[in-house]
């Protein structure tokens, strides 16, 4: 069994797709342990993207994740890190495979509904960000 961090994006939350994309996660096998819906600080969002803090979208992704409030949650399951990132697609949802959260939707590459750890390594830092261990069911 293994843990993957997921965030449902401002824009995924302003448009009401918070449940729909839950259950997307649960119809493929991944179960939710932990979930808090949060207003992230500029200070909270520059901490989780630090290794963005070079890059030139570096401004804009920490507007954009403090802009209104975001899901975070732990997925459970086999394979969770990959799991999650096939059933979220592309980071550009026009690279995104039919059916995929991103493809469904994400309104661009920089508004792209959800986020999702990369590696199993980065998902326990990911989620010890979030949630002490003792939130995690």
């Amino acid at each position: 069994m293994e843990r993957t961090l997921s965030i449902i994006k401002p824009d995924a939350v302003e448009r009401n797709f918070v449940g729909q994309i839950i259950s997307r996660f649960e119809a493929q096998g991944l179960r939710p342990v932990a979930m808090r819906m949060m207003h992230l600080s500029q200070k909270e969002a520059e901490g989780f993207y630090a290794v963005h803090s070079e890059r030139p979208f570096f401004k804009d992704l920490v507007s954009f994740m403090t802009r209104s409030p975001v899901v975070v949650m732990v997925l459970e399951g086999e394979g969770a890190v990959a799991r999650n990132r096939e059933i979220m697609g592309a980071t550009n949802p026009e690279n995104a495979a039919e059916g995929t959260i991103r493809k469904d939707f994400a309104k661009n590459i920089e508004e792209n509904s959800v986020h999702g750890s990369d590696s199993p390594e980065n998902a326990a830092i990911e989620i010890a960000y979030f949630f002490r261990s003792t939130e995690i069911c």
